[in-house]
């Protein structure tokens, strides 16, 4: 048990560390964030030893990414910096891989662990979108896209975190009032 809080910790501070360490440009602050997030969300998981969210996260982040370069091979748009395009170069903006390597840890965190993890893990995806809208890599329509995409695939994957062990209720009818103990496996 030690080992995995250590583990934990480990993700999380590296995960902390790595936008300090960034240039001083929004760019390279949210190119940092985009990597800190799914790290993070992975130490949290492991944190709380939730392995079957690590595997749906896992699942969704495969998804998602592999849906977003699918998307980039198909749909040819030309990025905002390099208006206009000549050539095949950079017909890559749509949808925004980066941005979605952030939203799918944010949407994860908020649907399996709840708003207190959600909120800020959004705050700092909406950041990395605005980071890549910023420095003319992508269309905010391309961030955008990328939110809905992990957003539908966290909503097919990923299910409310259910901690194991005793849980207690009590609830009052007509007939009398009810008291129970369960056990989750």
């Amino acid at each position: 048990m030690k080992f995995r809080v250590l583990v934990a910790a480990l993700a999380c501070l590296s995960g902390f560390t790595l936008p300090a360490q960034a240039s001083s440009s929004v760019k390279a602050l949210g190119q940092d964030v985009a990597i800190a997030l799914p790290v993070i969300a992975g130490g949290i998981t492991v944190w709380r030893n939730d392995w079957i969210g690590l595997a749906q996260a896992a699942v969704t982040g495969i998804a998602t990414v592999g849906t977003v370069y699918g998307l980039k091979h198909f749909v040819h748009e030309c990025r905002p910096f390099a208006m206009p395009c000549h050539g095949h170069s950079n017909l890559d903006s749509f949808p925004s891989g980066t941005s979605a390597v952030a939203f799918v840890p944010a949407q994860y965190l908020w649907q399996r662990y709840g708003w207190k993890f959600g909120v800020p893990a959004y705050a700092a995806a909406a950041f990395v979108g605005y980071s890549r809208v910023d420095s003319k890599e992508h269309h905010w329509w391309d961030v955008v896209a990328s939110a809905a995409i992990s957003l539908g695939y966290n909503e097919i994957f990923t299910t409310r975190y259910q901690p194991r062990g005793f849980s207690t209720g009590l609830s009052a009818g007509p007939g009398g009032a009810y008291m129970s103990l369960k056990y989750r496996w």
